[in-house]
């Protein structure tokens, strides 16, 4: 995770996961392994086919754009797992419908040095993270890896509901999908 800048347009001088948006091209980068079948079964509950090709290539590259580090070149995608997905509130300037993916740590190679974008890369365990003032989606995130974390393998690779934060009116609600 990371510090983004105190002049960012979007969550300024807030700790976050690194990411972004899709580029066009995305689902063309080429990989050494797909997706676990669960991952795409997930992603695909609320994405057409060319956006769930793109979104975990999409991952690793703002990975490595933002922190150094790599899942391979080319990039094994067959570690990532899907964790949720949070649309911003529709009073917010800046809007995402982001999914989060999760990867085990010792997947990741490289060293941790990113373009700048966010400062103050390191690892932060989920219990560390959390004692920071966190954006409310990020420390719901958290919160739900951690859930993630208490599966058993087999509940992680077996096809189940997987949470969706929304906002209706002033009320953020975690739904399923």
């Amino acid at each position: 995770m990371g510090m983004r800048g105190a002049k960012a347009a979007f969550m300024p001088s807030r700790l976050v996961f690194p990411g972004g948006r899709v580029d066009e091209g995305d689902e063309n980068l080429p990989v050494a392994h797909e997706i676990p079948a669960v991952t795409e079964a997930h992603l695909t509950k609320a994405a057409e086919p060319t956006l769930v090709r793109a979104l975990p290539r999409t991952a690793v590259r703002e990975l490595e754009e933002e922190t150094g580090l790599t899942l391979g070149h080319p990039a094994d995608l067959s570690t990532l797992a899907y964790l949720c997905r949070a649309v911003t509130p529709p009073d917010h300037a800046i809007r995402f419908n982001a999914r989060f993916l999760v990867a085990p740590g010792d997947a990741a190679g490289g060293v941790l040095e990113g373009s700048g974008e966010l400062e103050g890369l390191r690892w932060f365990s989920v219990e560390e993270a959390l004692r920071w003032d966190l954006a409310r989606i990020t420390r719901n995130v958290m919160e739900e890896l951690l859930l993630w974390r208490a599966l058993s393998d087999a509940e992680r690779n077996a096809p189940r509901q997987t949470p969706f934060y929304n906002t209706y009116g002033s009320t953020r609600a975690r739904q399923w999908e």
